[in-house]
């Protein structure tokens, strides 16, 4: 897409391309925690100006997963140990909310598309690491967004990215199988309607997953941030087309 074919589309939408492409290659790991995020950089990418590309910056930035620095320097957030621990302990607690309120709640067509997701990871399962992790994380938020709760959709989303981003950064013997059987689990709970057991079980999954993750610091990879982005800044079409081909 031409920077002209940008400047005709709306700035909120323009910022939001910028932002689902950035947090997604955050989640897959691609950008690690720590690189920075030139807004000349991004703006050429993506083809838009350097004030879209500091709005996208921001709005990352109020998510967790990007850290302003002086100077408009931006970089990928660097979480503690400590941080990344507390965030997965809040985000227990809000997937046991979430949990709470769909137990018995959900309709067949809704246990049939938590299947299909669980059935994706599954065949993810021996591709790249990071693939499987994202569609982990989007399995969450697909749980939260059956609430059809606007406040619970975000915080779930925004906690859900950003322990995402601890998994950039610590190194951890990740068991994508551990992850699915525990995700099928919670979905016969969910459909029996058991909403003590099924907040039990979230409460578990979600701690070994933390257990599981924060072990160690990884080293940076050092890639160039044009390279990196490039199939992130593709429209959704043509990375479909270049993958198939």
């Amino acid at each position: 897409m031409t920077r002209e074919d940008n400047r005709s589309r709306p700035a909120t939408d323009r910022v939001g391309t910028i932002c689902r492409a950035l947090r997604r290659a955050i989640i897959e790991q691609a950008l690690e925690p720590g690189a920075k995020l030139p807004e000349d950089a991004l703006g050429e990418r993506f083809g838009v100006s350097r004030t879209i590309a500091r709005h996208a910056l921001g709005q990352l930035a109020a998510e967790g997963l990007v850290e302003l620095r002086r100077n408009r320097i931006a970089v990928v957030a660097t979480p503690s140990w400590q941080e990344a621990r507390d965030a997965f302990d809040i985000r227990i607690e809000l997937e046991r909310l979430v949990v709470r309120q769909l137990a018995g709640r959900l309709t067949k067509t809704q246990i049939a598309e938590l299947h299909a997701h669980v059935d994706a990871e599954d065949e993810a399962r021996n591709g790249p690491d990071a693939i499987s992790i994202r569609l982990a994380t989007e399995f969450h938020i697909l749980l939260a967004s059956m609430t059809e709760s606007p406040i619970l959709i975000r915080y779930v989303s925004e906690i859900a990215y950003r322990c995402c981003l601890t998994l950039s950064l610590f190194s951890r013997p990740h068991s994508s199988e551990c992850a699915i059987n525990e995700h099928r689990l919670l979905i016969d709970a969910l459909a029996k309607g058991d909403a003590d057991a099924v907040m039990s079980l979230m409460h578990h999954h979600l701690d070994s997953v933390a257990s599981r993750a924060l072990v160690a610091q990884t080293r940076p990879r050092g890639r160039d941030i044009m390279d990196i982005l490039a199939p992130y800044a593709e429209p959704p079409r043509a990375a479909r087309a270049k993958a198939a081909g």
